[in-house]
């Protein structure tokens, strides 16, 4: 999530404390500090991590008896669509690897399930992964909306500093033409950045860093029922593609670590 090497520690709940505390004491030298709960989840903004793509598991046949086994609890069960791009068909969700920036890990030299599938997609045109660079003035405009417009006139609220409000976020992103060619799936504000950053998957004609496209924000028809929804009216933000990851730091860390494996 941060971009760079680190490490989840799994053990006993009563540990947790001392764990804690040997890892700040270790850390002194090295200048660490807590990172607040509000914080945590936009580090993947600036490194570029999509956390949660729809998971593609709703329609084949094959995978009738693993949805029949889920629980009616499950994340796949309770999870919540939301955002601008709205289609009767829940395939038009579904990602690729190649479209979350993985491709570069898939290997054929071994055998794994899914392999014949991705066998035959491997060679065709994939979205790619992007950072979408919203105009300050239009995250100004969007916010602002709160404290300049009545009540149901006002653009989506923007909760700050991570503006996600369902669990799997799809807004549409436009090109000139007003055609739909892919999609801003994590959006929030980079206090680091001093910007808010959407990651998204777009065409890769449209993946050049520079690019201007516009995100559509809010969801139609004054939006849906979803707790999370108040009413709202749709508009269309200015983005310009920007890299991924986009903190320096982090693009940094990667290009070291690619030289390392040369």
């Amino acid at each position: 999530m941060s971009g760079v090497a680190g490490a989840e520690f799994f053990g006993d709940f009563a540990d947790g404390p001392a764990v804690k505390a040997a890892i700040l004491e270790a850390g002194k030298e090295f200048g660490i500090r807590h990172v607040g709960s509000r914080a945590y989840a936009t580090n993947t903004l600036e490194s570029g991590w999509i956390p949660n793509p729809l998971p593609a598991i709703y329609t084949s046949p094959e995978l009738r008896g693993y949805r029949e086994w889920l629980p009616a609890t499950a994340y796949e069960a309770v999870g919540s669509l939301g955002g601008s791009f709205v289609s009767p068909n829940i395939e038009d969700y579904y990602l690729t690897p190649w479209d979350l920036g993985y491709g570069r890990l898939i290997k054929f030299d071994h055998d794994f399930v899914g392999r014949a599938a991705l066998e035959r997609m491997k060679d065709q045109p994939h979205r790619k992964k992007v950072t979408l660079v919203w105009d300050p003035e239009e995250a100004a405009r969007v916010v602002g909306s709160l404290f300049t417009q009545p009540k149901g006139q006002r653009y989506k609220y923007f909760d700050l500093p991570l503006a996600q409000y369902a669990t799997w976020m799809y807004d549409a992103v436009l090109n000139d033409a007003g055609e739909v060619v892919g999609f801003a799936m994590f959006t929030g504000f980079s206090s680091n950045e001093e910007r808010v950053l959407s990651l998204g998957t777009v065409a890769p004609e449209y993946a050049k860093e520079g690019t201007r496209l516009r995100i559509v924000w809010g969801e139609p028809n004054g939006g849906s029922r979803k707790p999370s929804v108040e009413r709202h009216v749709q508009t269309e933000v200015w983005v310009t593609v920007g890299p991924v990851p986009y903190a320096e730091p982090a693009r940094r860390y990667r290009e070291q670590l690619a030289r390392s494996r040369q």
